[in-house]
């Protein structure tokens, strides 16, 4: 009997694994659509003509998508469900890989990226709060990494694939297959893992929370007895617990009914959300290619750093699995808050005291390079094992039941503004102050987020939802 029942939860743990792993891919493309961008904005600065203001707003446009589909997406999950908007979302990833490609002008370009920064915006929420609410709260931190490694494998895909591409076609405007350009394939690559994210995810389950939340208990068990919950009534019973009877959560939620005001840990999740992004994390992944072609490195040599870099980011995601559920969600974060501070005040640095070529461009030489490359690479590693997967994973299981797509809601539209704010201002920083400068004030914002995390973030490694509900909702 107890080798049945070793095979039972074996099993059980697999599938929950294997669901996991479906929902994290809307991970990897979000990582493949913010990345891809990154290898284009030369040639789309060429193919349409734009000023440093246009081609901010073409590479920054996706997050305003993002923004809205963050924000819209949370409050329907708790409406119709998590499953089919992440079939939605999937299938908007296809349309918007395929638009972006066949884009004749920034206008109609625009478009199609506000599309992908829909399917990415929801894509990011969704995914980790729908693997925290079907894994066990010992494996939990885990396995809501998987979203942060899906969307540095989807980084690294999308550089290697724009890398292997330009390389192929003797750069990004060079011709490809079919006479299209180099960049148009760059974008149309992602249709290939959107079609399988979109065929996959009509194998899993609802979310069982979901089920609970919408009255739907008998499909609720089943689903919790598939995900091997001993006593799916017993847990069911704890679920309803954190939920007000007979209606389903909204976005008022979020508002206490005691004080009036909106609850403590929202405002906490606003500033995990804002921080990951002010310490100009995207700067790298969206411009590293035009960042290191200003500090002297040729276009294909950039494209190289990009690849190393995505290494470096995954190797880390791995540091952040293997330690999440051990160290804490917490040593991490402040950790990581003081290594991403010294690393961009060594960039800033090393910037703000290079030399210019004959051309009138950064000029890093012989060590000087390799600092920056290192340094640059250093910055990565630590925001890979720290605010990289520990925010979506925090944003996943700190709120309670009863708002929790509420809260997503307005985390995600937060953190998709201040990764707007900080992707759209980096042309008009680069061309005003300089590289130096605009890296000091990321580096600060590191000081900020270490303060920000000793003084507000609780831990919340080996707590059920369920506990983590009742705990803040009294906060």
């Amino acid at each position: 009997m107890q080798g049945n029942l070793s095979t039972n939860e074996n099993e059980s743990l697999w599938r929950v694994i294997a669901i996991s792993v479906v929902a994290a891919l809307g991970g990897f493309l979000f990582g493949f659509d913010s990345g891809v961008i990154n290898g284009t904005v030369d040639a789309l600065q060429i193919t349409f003509d734009s000023d440093a203001v246009g081609t901010g707003f073409n590479v920054a446009s996706m997050l305003l998508g993002c923004a809205a589909g963050a924000f819209f997406a949370g409050s329907l999950a708790d409406r119709i469900g998590r499953k089919p908007i992440l079939l939605i979302t999937a299938f908007t990833f296809i349309i918007s890989a395929w638009g972006s490609g066949i884009s004749s002008g920034s206008a109609e370009f625009v478009f199609f990226r506000i599309m992908g920064g829909l399917a990415v915006g929801a894509a990011s929420i969704l995914a980790p709060a729908y693997i925290s609410e079907v894994a066990p709260s010992r494996i939990r931190g885990r396995l809501a990494t998987l979203q942060q490694l899906m969307i540095v494998l989807g980084l690294f895909a999308a550089f290697l694939s724009n890398y292997l591409i330009a390389n192929a076609a003797g750069g990004a405007m060079g011709e490809f297959i079919a006479g299209f350009r180099a960049w148009q394939w760059m974008f149309w690559m992602e249709i290939i893992p959107a079609s399988v994210f979109f065929i996959l995810l009509m194998f899993i389950p609802e979310s069982p929370r979901f089920l609970v939340a919408a009255g739907r208990t008998e499909k609720a068990g089943y689903v919790l007895s598939l995900l091997g919950t001993a006593d799916s009534s017993r847990k069911i019973a704890d679920i309803q617990s954190t939920l007000e009877k007979d209606r389903k959560p909204r976005l008022s939620d979020v508002i206490s009914r005691v004080s009036g005001k909106i609850h403590p840990i929202v405002w906490i999740g606003v500033g995990l959300a804002a921080l990951q992004q002010f310490t100009g994390i995207n700067v790298v992944f969206y411009y590293g290619a035009t960042l290191w072609q200003a500090a002297g490195f040729t276009e294909s040599d950039a494209l190289m750093v990009n690849v190393i870099s995505g290494t470096v980011n995954i190797a880390f995601t791995f540091v952040a699995i293997a330690l999440i559920d051990k160290v804490g969600r917490r040593p991490l974060l402040l950790i990581g808050s003081l290594g991403q501070a010294v690393m961009l005040g060594v960039m800033a640095l090393l910037f703000a005291t290079a030399g210019t070529g004959t051309d009138g461009r950064l000029a890093l030489e012989g060590a000087t390079g390799i600092a920056a490359l290192l340094a640059a690479n250093a910055y990565i590693a630590f925001f890979a094992f720290s605010w990289g997967p520990v925010m979506w994973v925090m944003l996943g299981e700190m709120f309670p039941n009863q708002f929790r797509g509420a809260a997503l809601a307005i985390c995600g539209l937060t953190q998709w503004g201040a990764n707007f704010l900080i992707t759209m201002t980096f042309p008009m920083l680069l061309a005003g102050i300089g590289l130096g400068l605009s890296y000091g004030i990321y580096a600060l914002f590191g000081v900020i987020a270490y303060i920000f995390v000793r003084k507000f973030i609780q831990e919340t490694k080996g707590k059920s939802l369920e506990n983590l509900s009742r705990e803040h909702m009294d906060l």
